[in-house]
């Protein structure tokens, strides 16, 4: 019985790839990774150290990169793989794009749609925009919410869903990260190799900064780069890593701010493996990025959140994370309080899972789907 898992962004790739690893060890099911398109090469790369690669890639021609344009073109191509293949069920992961689309051909199929990290929630449309909308509009069609946390559960419980069979099973990137970490693969890039030996060699500490989110974009990044640059300045022994976005004007803007700053370290975007070992080296994490706010309290990683709101409250309220915005005071301020005196908390005490949600999403298929098999 074959489910489809969808994915086209390299987030979607990590977090489904231990769902099908978990569904590889179920002889009643059979997992077929769908490439929607929507980013090139990267779901690829993001598949590979779990050993798993897209089994069908589809064909999205894209001239001005807008939502419509993208959504126009997914539909009927998913709309063809499902007629063709006529799984079970349709899992789509988070809010992107390549989500909503995949939702809307499964629910006019009459395929289930089960939502993966469903019920994360700001509340306002805005921020993040346009992930907020895509994700509520996804809850009102899904057939089984898989819930990251019980805060994302109780929200999706207030909604009043008209399909309301919500399982928590905690975060698949969880999942994902111990896995990776635990291959413990040297690093593949060697600017990222000469740091780990500069690291080793003068005692150093190392900071990873990540600013993607198009709400970080012109202005709030300046802010934030202005502020990367006084932290490296103020603490000589700090390395800073910052994987730049690969949007042309977005990497000159870094460049321009922190290119030539000799204590960082502007990269591509880095591979898994690579972004695994440079987080369990951290003293402290900078990101707009939900995967790492995740991940980070599993290798008790403190998280300064770039963004004025987060759906991910667990590690703020857990005292893991805090809130700085784009304001360089703000910024500073935390960061320095944060390198000078650490904090500390069990290796397993992550807020957003135990290593086991891949399984539990896999159970909760096979019950789901049980009545059919």
């Amino acid at each position: 019985m074959d489910v489809l898992l969808l994915a086209g962004t390299r987030p979607e790739a990590i977090k489904i790839a231990p769902v099908a690893l978990a569904i590889a060890e179920r002889s009643r099911l059979r997992a077929l990774i769908i490439h929607s398109g929507q980013h090139h090469d990267v779901v690829e790369q993001a598949l590979r150290p779990f050993g798993r690669s897209p089994d069908e890639r589809l064909t999205v021609r894209r001239t001005n990169g807008g939502q419509a344009e993208l959504l126009a073109a997914l539909l009927p191509e998913l709309d063809r793989v499902l007629s063709r293949t006529r799984p079970v069920a349709m899992v789509v992961q988070g809010d992107t794009s390549t989500a909503l689309a995949g939702a809307l051909a499964a629910f006019w199929r009459s395929v289930p749609v089960v939502h993966l990290e469903a019920g994360l929630r700001t509340g306002n449309l805005a921020a993040p925009f346009p992930e907020e909308g895509n994700r509520q509009l996804i809850s009102r069609i899904t057939t089984l919410h898989l819930a990251p946390t019980q805060a994302a559960a109780d929200a999706l419980r207030a909604e009043s869903l008209p399909c309301p069979e919500i399982v928590v099973t905690g975060n698949t990137v969880v999942d994902a990260a111990r896995l990776i970490a635990k291959l413990d693969r040297p690093a593949h890039d060697p600017r990222l190799a000469a740091l780990e030996a500069e690291l080793d060699r003068e005692r150093a500490r190392l900071v990873l900064v990540t600013a993607h989110r198009r709400e970080s974009w012109g202005a709030p990044l300046d802010r934030i780069l202005a502020a990367v640059g006084r932290i490296a300045d103020e603490h000589p022994d700090v390395r800073v890593v910052l994987p730049a976005h690969p949007n042309p004007a977005v990497r000159a803007q870094v460049c321009r701010a922190l290119g030539r700053h000799p204590r960082v370290l502007v990269t591509d975007p880095l591979d898994y493996p690579d972004l695994i070992r440079v987080l369990r080296r951290c003293a402290l994490v900078l990101t707009d990025s939900g995967g790492l706010q995740e991940e980070a309290p599993g290798f008790v990683v403190p998280v300064l959140v770039l963004r004025d709101t987060t759906e991910r409250r667990e590690a703020v309220d857990a005292g893991q994370a805090w809130l700085v915005g784009s304001d360089p005071e703000r910024i500073v301020r935390h960061a320095r309080r944060l390198l000078a005196d650490r904090p500390h908390w069990p290796a397993d005490d992550n807020p957003f899972g135990d290593g086991k949600a891949a399984v539990r999403v896999a159970d909760a298929l096979e019950s789901l789907l049980g009545s059919s098999m």
